[in-house]
C-alpha cells in the first residue's frame, strides 16, 4: 500500500457527497481532510445525516475557508455551473474529480448550447478526461482532472459503446428509455419532488431536450466513429436510489442478439464492476443497490434482427460517487475496488 492521502469534499451535504463520505471512511488510504457545504457551515456533517452521528470528521466549512495546504485530492460534488470558477481556483498540484456536469463535454460550442452559458474554464475544461472508468482507465491514470459522467450516460453507455465499436448494431436506430431514483434530482427542497408529488406515479421528463443527450452523443459519435444521435427519454421513478436502462437496438451484419451478447461478455471478462448477466436474463435496480456494480443482458427482441439491452446501476454509486472513488483509485495508482468492495444491499 502507498501513503495516505488527504481529501476534500466540496458540497459534502449533498446526496453524492454523503455518498462519497460513506464509501470513504472505510477506503484504507485516504484521510478525510476537509468537508464543505456553504449553507450548513459550521455544522457537523452528523447534523445534516444523522448516519454519521459519532465519527471524527471535520466540521462543515465553506470553500472559501478550506485550507489547500493539507489536500491532495478534492471531489466536487457541487451544482451543474457552480464547479468551473471554485476548481480554477484549486491549487495545480491538487488532483480533482469533478462529479458535476461542467467538464463532461469536448466541445465548448455544446456547452453552451446544452447549458446557456459559455463555458467559465476553458483551459481545465481542455485537461479534463471524460470517466467512465472501464473505457478510459489509460487517460485516467495520467489525468489530474477527472470529469466524472453522469448516471443515466453510465448506465447507457455501457452497454452500448462496446456494441457500437464492434460495428454490431445500426448507430442510426438506437432508443433508450431510462428510469432513475428521486435522489437523482438531488437533496435541494424542490416541489415536483415532494413525497405527494412523486409517490405512486411514474413519469418521463426532460423529454426530447435532455442534458445527459450532449454526453450520450460524444461519447457514442466516438465509439461509431461518425456522428450519432440517440432517442433518449428519462422518467422519474418513486423509489429513492437506483436506476434502469432499457435500449432498443438493431443488429446489423452477421451479428445476432445472442451475438451481442457474447461482445459484451467478452468486453467486460475482466472488469470488477460490470457485470453481464446470461443471454435473456432481466437485471433488476435491487440488486445492485448500494454498490458500485452495473449489470448488464441482452434479450432477443420479438422482431427479428432487433434486441433489446438493459443496464441497471446504483445512480449514486456507479453513476456518481462510487465511479469517483473508482476513478480516484485509478488516478493514484491503486486497486480499482478500494473501499468499493461491498456487494449490493438486498431486500
Amino acid at each position: 500500500m502507498t501513503e495516505t492521502i488527504n481529501v476534500a469534499i466540496l458540497g459534502a451535504s449533498g446526496y453524492t457527497g454523503a455518498e462519497l463520505l460513506r464509501f470513504l471512511l472505510v477506503h484504507p488510504e485516504v484521510r478525510i481532510a476537509a468537508l464543505t457545504a456553504d449553507r450548513k457551515a459550521g455544522s457537523t456533517m452528523a447534523e445534516a445525516f444523522p448516519q454519521f452521528v459519532g465519527i471524527d470528521l471535520p466540521r462543515l466549512v465553506t470553500i472559501a475557508d478550506v485550507n489547500w495546504d493539507g489536500v491532495d485530492l478534492v471531489f466536487c460534488a457541487l451544482p451543474h455551473a457552480t464547479t468551473q470558477e471554485v476548481l480554477k481556483g484549486v491549487p495545480k498540484r491538487i488532483k480533482i474529480v469533478d462529479l458535476s456536469a461542467d467538464f463532461r463535454l469536448s466541445d465548448p460550442a455544446a456547452y453552451e448550447y446544452w447549458y446557456g452559458h459559455a463555458h467559465q474554464a476553458l483551459e481545465l475544461q481542455r485537461e479534463a478526461v471524460y470517466g467512465i472508468t472501464e473505457f478510459a482507465r489509460d487517460r485516467i491514470a495520467k489525468a489530474r482532472l477527472v470529469a466524472n459522467p453522469g448516471c443515466y450516460t453510465t448506465c447507457s453507455q455501457l452497454p452500448v459503446i462496446p456494441l457500437l465499436e464492434a460495428g454490431a448494431i445500426d448507430p442510426d436506430e438506437i432508443v433508450i428509455d431510462a428510469a432513475s431514483g428521486v435522489s437523482g434530482a438531488g437533496r435541494a427542497a424542490k416541489e415536483a419532488n415532494l413525497f405527494t408529488e412523486v409517490s405512486e406515479g411514474y413519469h418521463a421528463y426532460g423529454v426530447g431536450h435532455h442534458r445527459h443527450m450532449a454526453e450520450l452523443e460524444e461519447g457514442f459519435s466516438r465509439a461509431a466513429g461518425r456522428p450519432v444521435v440517440a432517442s433518449f427519454t428519462p422518467h422519474l421513478v418513486p423509489m429513492n436510489r437506483g436506476m434502469l436502462a432499457t435500449i432498443y437496438v438493431r443488429c446489423i451484419g452477421e451479428a445476432t442478439p445472442q451475438a451481442l451478447s457474447e461482445i459484451l461478455e467478452k468486453r467486460f471478462a475482466g472488469e470488477t464492476f460490470v457485470k453481464v448477466l446470461p443471454f435473456g436474463s432481466v437485471p433488476q435496480t435491487r440488486h445492485v443497490r448500494g454498490s458500485n456494480r452495473a449489470y448488464i443482458s441482452v434479450c432477443k427482441d420479438r422482431r427479428p434482427g432487433r434486441a433489446i439491452v438493459m443496464c441497471v446501476i446504483d445512480n449514486l454509486v456507479k453513476g456518481a460517487s462510487g465511479q469517483a472513488i473508482q476513478n480516484m483509485n485509478v488516478m493514484m495508482g491503486w486497486r480499482e475496488d478500494l473501499g468499493l468492495e461491498a456487494v449490493g444491499v438486498f431486500p
